[in-house]
């Protein structure tokens, strides 16, 4: 099967037995809505790309979620799209069957909206530097990755605000997209290790 991954697979066989027949789903219904997308793992959890990330699935001990990577970006005409902090649960909340799934089509339509933002160049909103020492915020996409990784999440938010503050900063100044990914995803892998920003620095 072109463009399907054995690791997808894997994770796929050794999720919980209630996530099993969700997660093939779902990965046929991206591969039906977007002939030609890769997939892969990133962070532990089965990742959608079409000239960047689209959407994303995780299964834990009780549910499993699906998100998409630029949530925030789409006109959401069914308006099934979860904000706030039920976002943490992925983009259509906690799932436990096929049951809570939306109507096929209408998944479709929403992976392709996904795909075309990332066809158009559109990009999520950077948060610009500040010149105070004003709250700021993370990237959601940063966002998306605690949500996935309990122990990174449970880290960073123990961290204390000058400690998460240096992170987002260190997002918030990358000058590319790429740039800015690249420490997202280094961030997390340090974050999960219980490290600050700064870690190589201190005794």
């Amino acid at each position: 099967m072109e463009n399907y991954d054995a690791k997808v697979d894997a994770y796929i066989a050794k999720s919980a037995d209630f996530a099993k027949p969700i997660l093939t789903h779902l990965r046929q219904l991206v591969h039906i809505a977007q002939p030609g997308i890769q997939e892969g793992l990133k962070w532990g959890f089965p990742f959608f790309d079409y000239k960047g990330p689209v959407c994303q699935m995780a299964s834990f001990k009780q549910h499993m979620g699906f998100g998409f990577w630029k949530a925030s970006l789409l006109s959401d005409p069914y308006k099934l799209i979860n904000a706030g902090d039920e976002a943490a649960a992925g983009s259509f909340g906690r799932i436990t069957s096929l049951a809570d799934l939306p109507a096929d089509d209408i998944l479709i339509a929403y992976i392709k909206e996904a795909v075309k933002l990332n066809q158009d160049g559109v990009k999520v909103a950077r948060a610009k530097p500040a010149t105070e020492k004003k709250e700021l915020v993370a990237p959601p996409e940063f966002e998306v990755m605690l949500d996935g990784l309990a122990n990174a999440k449970l880290n960073f938010h123990k961290f204390s605000p000058s400690k998460q503050r240096e992170y987002i900063e260190w997002f918030v100044e990358a000058k590319t997209e790429t740039t800015r990914q690249n420490r997202m995803e280094q961030a997390v892998e340090w974050i999960s290790e219980g490290k600050s920003r700064h870690w190589k620095y201190q005794s």
